[in-house]
């Protein structure tokens, strides 16, 4: 995994830079999340994998999939990545962008999982505790999960805050089971 995530790198910070540079990051996100769905469907899979294929081929065969839907910076980029044999990189190459992109405009999101559903007051009084942590703005999206039995677990970026009561009595049987 660490290796696709390194071959997509060069190419996720290049067309970061170019969309932030023409302030159309807005623009970009849907194009690349887009291309990203359709190189996992089992169709461009195999077109992908198919060497006897040309790049430019290939290229136009998944530009003709999502034509209405992306730019002319959108499909030069396309053909960058199919000639340089890196097309399947499309969904970590999006993965990367929308994390550049949340950094760039210091945004983060956050997802809370509560055993029952929050109030407005209560997701408001969550965003606000979060943005102060974290110095950044904070998208909040909520799940219930019953299992919980109580609390919640707030997932934000790469760290996680459980304080749900299914995760305290966890916490609770293994300091027991240590001593």
């Amino acid at each position: 995994m660490a290796e696709i995530a390194t071959l997509a790198r060069p190419y996720a910070n290049a067309v970061f830079d170019l969309a932030r540079s023409a302030g159309r990051m807005t623009q970009w996100s849907p194009m690349l999340g887009l291309l990203a769905r359709a190189v996992e469907t089992d169709e461009v899979k195999d077109l992908v994998a198919l060497p006897s294929l040309a790049p430019a081929v290939k290229a136009r065969r998944l530009v003709e999939l999502v034509r209405e839907e992306i730019d002319d910076h959108c499909r030069r980029f396309v053909n960058v990545l199919a000639d340089n044999h890196r097309l399947e990189l499309l969904p970590e190459i999006a993965a990367q962008f929308e994390a550049l992109k949340a950094e760039a405009e210091k945004t983060l999101d956050v997802e809370i999982t509560a055993a029952v559903g929050l109030t407005d007051r209560q997701v408001d009084a969550y965003s606000t505790a979060l943005r102060e942590r974290f110095d950044q703005e904070v998208s909040v999206k909520v799940e219930v999960d019953p299992g919980l039995v109580g609390g919640a677990v707030v997932r934000a970026g790469d760290t996680v805050i459980d304080g749900s009561v299914r995760g305290r009595l966890t916490r609770l049987i293994e300091s027991l089971q240590r001593n």
